[in-house]
């Protein structure tokens, strides 16, 4: 165990700074926490520009989607068309995605905060090896625990006739895999997004001799399906591809779709996913985003924080606040004016999200509190998405009274002091992480 100086203090001062927490006892883990207020939705892309890197997007009202991380995954071979995130059981995020144009692979990389990428493996799927296609995975998880993966598969390339399969995870780490099954959709179909409602699977996909995007039901994962609507049945026209499905908070169902002649990419609303509403285009991504899914998370409990100038004073040492010192930040007694300027910030809505905050120097207003390595620092605002999101945290109920602040960039790390040094960790149970990462937020001092 590592000790450090300043936590051998006179017991009553302990019992009389942890505000609440009881000393010796754990804390119990915060549920898995989302990278943003709840709820959030989050993309992963490939763009008109690469097929080779994954762009991250999040948003919080799943139609303003800001720029979390450009080139966030590049595999070390191949492409990466056509992502399809999912959070897994283990809480890792999993990205399953096109390799090639012709080939009989799909591609899985994974991570841990959404925004650093890993490879894992390309996984064998048959159809006809290097001269077929495959194309367009998506993840799909049943309600009975099953995790599976649907594409699209040619055996004779590009200009075959594409039809839907499925390939089920056989073990909980996603490395080992079924053969493929055919979904029982006729030939020259693509592009497969299934959800499920009660006992009724819904496809929708495009329908590549008419380009229009269609909608398939079933009471099996295998079919038969039946055609609900079909060519220009919901009147947004043709020329469209790439559907992917989220549910709302108020139950509607959200279809994103894409207008690739175009460069153009919509959404549709639908209470039941048989009646959708007419296509809208989503602000800041068309000409940008191509071929995405999006993922809602509802975890984390968005607590607020208050806005305008304010200070933070540490939970278990309240004669301390948070201040940057040497461009770096600290947990310090504050003695002078110019300590008092330093521990003050202007709380604003969040560069990488404005439902959470980013915290702005008062005496260098164009500097933020961000982290580096995770050490927390005070730099100039470099106006990209990597600086924004390092600058963006995001209120949680205090860990030990007061409020903690999460990392959006990287969930499950919070803004916590460590030798009186402002980091961002790991959560850790026990009552002195909770200190270390509970603050008040006060009037501000300067």
């Amino acid at each position: 165990m590592r000790l450090r100086n300043h936590r051998w203090r006179p017991l009553l001062a302990a019992f009389a700074t942890f505000a609440g927490a009881v000393t010796g006892l754990a804390v119990t883990a915060p549920a898995a926490q989302a990278a943003g207020p709840v709820p959030h939705y989050l993309m992963t892309a490939f763009t008109n520009s690469s097929e080779s890197n994954m762009y991250v997007y999040d948003s919080a009202n799943a139609t303003n989607f800001s720029l979390l991380r450009a080139n966030a995954y590049t595999p070390p071979s191949g492409l990466i068309r056509d992502p399809s995130v999912m959070r897994h059981t283990d809480g890792y995020y999993y990205v399953v995605y096109t390799t090639g144009w012709t080939g009989d692979t799909i591609g899985f990389a994974r991570s841990a905060d959404h925004t650093t990428w890993t490879f894992l493996r390309n996984v064998k799927v048959g159809l006809n090896g290097s001269t077929g296609s495959t194309w367009a995975p998506e993840w799909f998880k049943d309600t009975d625990g099953s995790v599976h993966v649907i594409f699209s598969a040619s055996t004779t390339g590009t200009a075959g006739q594409f039809r839907p399969y499925r390939v089920s995870a056989t073990n909980a780490d996603l490395s080992a895999w079924t053969s493929p099954v055919a979904l029982g959709i006729a030939a020259n179909y693509i592009d497969s997004f299934v959800v499920k409602t009660g006992g009724t699977y819904h496809n929708f996909l495009k329908n590549e001799t008419t380009k229009y995007i269609e909608h398939a039901t079933a009471t099996s994962l295998n079919g038969p399906w039946t055609f609900q609507g079909t060519g220009n049945w919901a009147g947004w026209g043709s020329g469209l591809e790439g559907p992917a499905l989220v549910q709302l908070p108020d139950n509607r169902w959200r279809l994103y779709f894409d207008q690739y002649g175009q460069k153009r990419y919509f959404y549709a609303d639908s209470a039941d996913l048989f009646s959708f509403g007419a296509k809208t285009e989503l602000p800041g991504l068309s000409g940008t985003a191509r071929h995405f899914t999006v993922l809602r998370e509802d975890a984390g409990d968005g607590t607020a924080v208050p806005t305008g100038n304010r200070s933070l004073r540490s939970v278990n040492y309240p004669d301390r606040h948070v201040r940057h010192r040497s461009n770096l930040a600290y947990v310090e007694q504050i003695n002078t004016a110019t300590d008092r300027q330093d521990a003050t910030f202007t709380v604003v809505p969040g560069l990488a999200n404005a439902a959470c905050v980013s915290l702005r120097s008062v005496n260098f207003p164009d500097r933020y509190l961000r982290h580096y390595n995770f050490r927390v620092r005070l730099d100039v605002n470099s106006g990209d998405g990597a600086f924004a999101s390092d600058a963006t945290f995001c209120g949680r109920a205090g860990l030990a009274g007061g409020l903690s602040l999460e990392s959006y960039s990287h969930p499950g790390r919070y803004l916590r002091h460590y030798a009186f040094e402002l980091r961002v960790d790991q959560f850790a149970s026990g009552s002195g992480f909770a200190g270390d990462a509970s603050f008040t937020v006060t009037s501000p001092l300067g």
